[in-house]
């Protein structure tokens, strides 16, 4: 059988001498053969139906003690995501403890979204199971990008098969295995592997893709799910905006910018990623940020005071260094840092000087860069703001007029003087950014069939 192997994301490094990179294995998983996929669709289908004859208590009751077993392997957890992908200790427990902490709350709250409705004349509108459901979950949240998708896909009476990615399968393996030990068997399970047997699984006879990745790999899902017409709920990351006006609280917004840029080494799917400033303001915001991402702190998961972890993998360092390479060569002014980092870091960097041909401004960077531009028109600002084919969030820092820039922002989450998404919040991109959405009572019904049953 063959092997998936993982790598602790801060031991990537090249030999002295030559290009060859090597790094430490932290543990390997067993990984699937394609030829062996029908075997977990049929273990699939045959659990989901058991599941779903239980009733919508019962798979809430049972997904909650499930997560409650993960208190048990808590710090285990937190220790994998700070060596498969490099996140400090302390976000990584956060993360873990988030998920497990509240599991009670978001199962109450997906059990009520999908209780069955009263519409009078003996009519009910239900919220009946989809079948089965292929979560394909990212690498920079491992545990919480899964759990949102995972969660309304299990209570909904779906069985669900986890695609993790290859980045950090060790993470999703224990995730899993230890949910195992409540859940009723095959209702949940793990297909580790690569590119491959992702495709493979979203061509396969299920009924939904979840998916949390990138844009490309967003558009092959969907051209591979319309044979069997799939529902699909995708979302695909995102190049996010901030203007900054001049009324704005210039303190405020520099801890934003600074902190949403470097927020998980930058790789985070709302990281800011350009900022547009207002000329007047613009010396005193970029002598503020400067002096801000210099405290930020760069190591390895378990150093004491890292703000900023290392790149997952070589691929993810050499994509940002071309970005900022390009920058340079565009004439970008480097404040802080420059554009060339051994493995396998990104040390705080801010540019200024961002201009639309720049692949800081055009792409998604997810690295630990500040990238700025100024303007003397706000509608150039909000122009630029909306010239990419992305749309995920957005943020206008400002006093007065600051709300009706915001309205003419295309994201599916913006906010004013505060990053987009807050609160209990459905998590929706706009564009290319998202297809359907998770979260709150909206999102969780988008992992069921409608139904009308009159009696």
């Amino acid at each position: 059988m063959a092997v998936l192997t993982s790598y602790d994301a801060g031991s990537y490094h090249k030999v002295v001498g030559s290009d060859t990179i090597q790094a430490t294995a932290v543990g390997s998983v067993d990984a699937l053969a394609i030829s062996d996929l029908p075997q977990v669709i049929a273990q699939a289908k045959t659990a989901q139906k058991i599941w779903a004859s239980l009733t919508l208590s019962e798979r809430q009751q049972y997904v909650v003690k499930a997560y409650q077993a993960l208190a048990e392997v808590q710090d285990e957890l937190a220790v994998l995501i700070g060596q498969e992908m490099g996140k400090d200790y302390r976000r990584a427990t956060y993360e873990v403890g988030g998920t497990i902490q509240n599991a009670p709350y978001f199962a109450g709250e997906i059990g009520d979204a999908l209780a069955a409705e009263d519409l009078g004349n003996n009519t009910q509108l239900q919220y009946r199971p989809l079948g089965i459901v292929a979560v394909i979950s990212p690498w920079n949240y491992p545990i919480a990008m899964a759990n949102n998708l995972l969660l309304p896909a299990l209570i909904a009476g779906n069985s669900v098969i986890l695609k993790p990615s290859e980045q950090t399968p060790l993470v999703a393996q224990l995730f899993v295995d230890t949910l195992n030990k409540v859940l009723p068997a095959h209702v949940l399970q793990v297909a580790q592997g690569d590119k491959a047997l992702g495709q493979a699984l979203v061509i396969a006879d299920i009924n939904m893709v979840a998916f949390t990745g990138s844009m490309a790999a967003g558009k092959h899902i969907m051209a591979n799910a319309a044979p069997g017409l799939k529902r699909l709920v995708m979302e695909l990351g995102g190049n996010d905006p901030m203007i900054v006006m001049a009324s704005a609280n210039i303190d405020a917004a520099v801890r934003f910018a600074v902190a949403s840029s470097f927020e998980n080494a930058g790789q985070m799917c709302t990281s800011t990623e350009r900022i547009y400033v207002d000329e007047r303001i613009a010396d005193e915001f970029e002598q503020k940020v400067v002096q801000l991402a210099s405290r930020y702190q760069v190591g390895k998961w378990d150093q004491a005071q890292v703000n900023i972890g290392p790149m997952v993998n070589p691929t993810q360092h050499q994509k940002v260094l071309q970005q900022l390479q390009d920058a340079k060569a565009k004439g970008a002014q480097f404040l802080l840092g420059s554009d060339d980092y051994p493995l396998p870091f990104i040390q705080p960097t801010v540019v200024s000087g961002l201009t639309p041909d720049m692949l800081l401004e055009r792409e998604e960077t997810f690295g630990p860069v500040v990238a700025i531009s100024r303007f003397n028109d706000i509608n150039d600002a909000i122009t630029r703001a909306n010239d990419s084919i992305y749309g995920l969030s957005a943020a206008v820092f400002g006093g007065q007029g600051a709300n009706a820039v915001a309205e003419q922002l295309e994201a599916g989450m913006v906010g004013v003087n505060q990053g987009g998404g807050a609160g209990n919040a459905p998590w929706v991109g706009a564009k290319q950014s998202g297809f359907g959405f998770h979260g709150t009572a909206a999102g969780h019904r988008q992992f069921a069939q409608v139904r009308v049953m009159s009696y």
